[in-house]
């Protein structure tokens, strides 16, 4: 399993929200590419980079910030936030993202998103699948749509997405413990989707069993930031798995 440490940009500054409530920021450095050069230092080789500004905006914010992490580290970077446009998703790739994620753009303008798997291919794009009670959240989480988690995340592995983020809302920035009976009921139930798991991990227990629930990848990020897990620890992990 993939550990993918987060950094949340506000304001070109590292930051971490509660449930995606951004009156809960708290602002854990002003340079985003300290804590990358960090993460690099310790064998991790991915980030998933959220441009905050970019969500509550609707179109590329922080595209600065990702140059600046991509040009002076060798991270593999999935950036994602507000990506609305085939010119959003061309700056992003141009300045160094190696994925991207959708997550609003999938629900509001499928054929959008759809246009986009095909120019770019299946590696390089994710599905942001963000859901709280099961159903499909958008707009950086202030607005919930009538889409079942399910069905709408079937529905693009029918249409060639293999990577899908999945956010329980609920859980997000809780450190209370990720949500392993939803992913293990959309591994089940949901052939060849690489699932990356977001929300709720607190220590390295919680990391292990996402693990062994069969995630292709787990994103880390208050737990970090809150030193509930050492970057030590990941980088054992990452050695002996």
């Amino acid at each position: 399993m993939r550990i993918i440490p987060a950094i949340d940009i506000i304001e070109g500054k590292c930051v971490r929200l509660t449930k995606g409530d951004y009156n809960t920021k708290t602002i854990y450095n002003e340079d985003p590419l300290e804590v990358a050069l960090q993460f690099e230092d310790s064998g991790i080789e991915y980030l998933h980079l959220v441009d905050l500004d970019g969500a509550k905006a609707s179109h590329i914010v922080n595209y600065k910030v990702l140059e600046r992490i991509a040009s002076k580290t060798g991270l593999k970077i999935d950036f994602g936030g507000g990506l609305k446009s085939d010119d959003d998703l061309r700056v992003a790739f141009e300045s160094g993202a190696n994925q991207v994620t959708g997550g609003s753009i999938a629900v509001k303008s499928p054929s959008i998103f759809l246009n986009w798997i095909k120019q770019y291919g299946s590696d390089k794009i994710i599905l942001g699948a963000d859901a709280r009670d099961g159903k499909i959240a958008l707009g950086g989480w202030t607005e919930i749509s009538d889409q079942e988690l399910l069905p709408f995340v079937a529905n693009y592995i029918n249409e060639g997405i293999e990577y899908v983020i999945c956010t329980d809302i609920s859980k997000d920035g809780m450190l209370e413990g990720p949500s392993l009976l939803l992913y293990k009921e959309m591994l089940n139930s949901l052939d060849e989707i690489k699932l990356i798991a977001s929300g709720g991990i607190s220590d390295m227990e919680d990391v292990v069993q996402l693990g062994v629930s069969g995630c292709e990848g787990a994103i880390i990020g208050k737990a970090i930031y809150e030193n509930r897990i050492a970057l030590k620890d990941l980088e054992n992990y990452i050695l002996n798995n």
